[in-house]
């Protein structure tokens, strides 16, 4: 297999070849640490993030190719900044489509436009289109890196046994079937879940009526990179479409069909072309490069976590795709899990810290399926007073601000913020903050300068570590304090502290600690931070505790409490 950043890859045809592994030899059944099930985007993220924190992770498999199509396309910000943080987010963007904005229209008419990243001062943009089999193809590419992660191809996990202290699974290969242990499951094996199934659990919630037909179709065209919208448009009546462009001239075209219609007569060319000329002229060219019929549900299992066995991604949950949720939230499990998960495997946090998983992935789970309901409800209209309703708000959108809040064309997908999480220290009485970073809100990005020259807040954290904020008003420290912040740890964890100082004073100093300037003043903005001002990040990067003066004692509080240890 020779894949990899600098080799040409169709990642469409590539067989990820089956190997024998030594377990399928062995006496009794091995023994690991971590199994991830899944090597879709969720799996993958998972797997990664784990080894690079340096567990080690075996990470299985039942087919031997990525992605057919291009399926999920929509990658948000903050997923992108996931994948910073591991290590292959650029190859995303340099491959990616970027875009910021969206058009709505009704009818023949556009109704309105609007930005996701209206401000400035941000690494990455709102969204990327990128076809998935390129998602996972980046992400397999740097999991080869890593000498503590294995993966095995064409290994179907049959049956399993999950016991209080570890996880019997029973796999099935090619060259016959073999069982090893495990102490913790991460199943991120899709919608349909072996796992989920084996173990006599299922996913609730509500399946919608109607069916969307994709359409990848290869052209040149001019259309800007923008997310379309179209309501009852005049070339599909009654119905809805909606066009992204992505990467190698491909474009992503949704038309809805209605409940009626039959899946497999609608795959057929001679159903689809005709509906993709009536969007783009008969004169225009293009090639079908793959067609599907989907309907879709929104529904969750009740419990992330089942003792030693921990869901993720689409086996958890499964959302409606408009707003672009479903692999975004399954990313953004991946990274909660995985910090969790290595505390507990090292021994340094109990393991009820999982269930803070379980709480905080179930509340963004349940935020999701409620946007995802909602856009749903109104692109698809149940009956005629709901349809007069949404005709009677686009009309209302062209000229009215208040109406344009109530179109629902898709709530794009945005990070969830824990707001009630058992992890937070709530703000001191003495400590009011302005703005959006509250505790449980995930870190905000800003232009920085330090030793290497311009770069971004977020880049400069690192992996696997809690991290301490010093805002810093430039001046020289007193020597106790700052040895005192050089030298932070909370029992056995260490807290990795980054001084920023202000705007226009290029850092000269560091005293072995990472110092950076802010810019462009944005940092202090986004923080509400002035001198003394000291933040608690998560490594994960979400906040969890702010205070306006250091303490060391509190500090060590809110350190235990984010780690389960309260």
């Amino acid at each position: 297999m020779n894949i990899g950043p600098e080799a040409t890859v169709d990642y469409q045809s590539l067989v990820l070849n089956y190997a024998r592994s030594a377990d399928q030899d062995a006496a009794a059944p091995a023994h690991h640490p971590v199994v991830v099930v899944g090597a879709g985007p969720v799996g993958l993220t998972a797997a990664v993030d784990l080894a690079q924190q340096g567990v080690p992770v075996l990470l299985l498999d039942d087919d031997d190719r990525l992605s057919t199509g291009s399926r999920a396309i929509c990658f948000a910000k903050r997923t992108l900044e996931i994948w910073d943080r591991l290590g292959c987010g650029q190859r995303m963007v340099d491959k990616g489509v970027t875009w910021n904005q969206g058009k709505v229209i009704f009818r023949e008419d556009p109704v309105y436009s609007f930005n996701l990243l209206p401000e400035a001062g941000h690494h990455r943009p709102a969204f990327i289109n990128l076809q998935q089999y390129y998602v996972e193809g980046f992400l397999l590419e740097h999991a080869l890196t890593l000498p503590n992660l294995e993966i095995r191809w064409k290994n179907r996990v049959e049956a399993l046994e999950a016991e209080a202290d570890g996880v019997t699974l029973h796999i099935a290969t090619p060259e016959g079937s073999y069982d090893l242990r495990c102490d913790w499951l991460v199943a991120a094996d899709g919608s349909r879940s072996p796992i989920r199934k084996a173990m006599g659990l299922e996913s609730k919630g509500q399946t919608f009526r109607d069916r969307f037909l994709i359409a990848d179709v290869r052209m040149e065209a001019d259309f800007p990179s923008e997310r379309w919208f179209w309501f009852d448009p005049p070339f599909h009546p009654n119905q809805s479409v909606l066009l992204h462009r992505q990467p190698d001239g491909v474009w992503r075209i949704d038309f809805q069909l209605g409940w009626d219609a039959d899946p497999v007569a609608e795959r057929q060319p001679e159903r689809v072309i005709p509906r993709v000329q009536a969007l783009l002229g008969k004169d225009t060219r293009f090639e079908l490069e793959w067609v599907s019929v989907y309907s879709f549900s929104c529904l969750r299992m009740e419990r992330f976590r089942h003792g030693r066995v921990l869901f993720a991604g689409d086996s958890a949950h499964g959302v409606s795709p408009f707003g672009a949720r479903g692999a975004n939230g399954g990313v953004q499990d991946a990274e909660n899990l995985a910090w969790k998960l290595r505390l507990v495997v090292e021994g340094r946090a109990p393991e009820s810290l999982l269930d803070s998983y379980d709480i905080e992935r179930a509340f963004a789970a349940d935020e999701n399926i409620r946007h995802s309901t909602r856009s749903t409800d109104f692109i698809t209209p149940k009956n005629e007073a709901s349809r007069a309703f949404r005709d009677a708000t686009l009309e209302l959108a062209r000229d009215c601000g208040f109406a344009r809040r109530l179109v629902n064309s898709g709530r794009l997908s945005v990070p969830s913020i824990y707001r009630d999480s058992a992890l937070n220290t709530p703000d001191g009485g003495n400590d009011s903050f302005a703005g959006a970073l509250v505790p449980g809100a995930p870190a905000a990005d800003a232009p920085v300068r330090d030793g290497d020259g311009e770069g971004w807040f977020l880049s400069k954290l690192g992996t696997g570590q809690f991290i301490g904020l010093y805002f810093s008003d430039g001046s020289e420290m007193n020597p106790v304090r700052l040895e005192t912040l050089r030298g932070l740890t909370a029992g056995s964890l260490p807290v990795r502290l980054v001084l920023v100082e202000p705007q226009g004073l290029r850092p000269g100093r560091t005293d072995g600690l990472p110092v950076l300037e802010d810019a462009e003043g944005l940092l202090a903005q986004r923080y509400d931070a002035r001198p003394g001002t000291f933040y608690l990040l998560r490594p994960d990067h979400h906040v969890c505790a702010r205070w306006r003066h250091f303490d060391q004692d509190q500090l060590r509080q809110a350190l235990a409490r984010a780690t389960g240890h309260a």
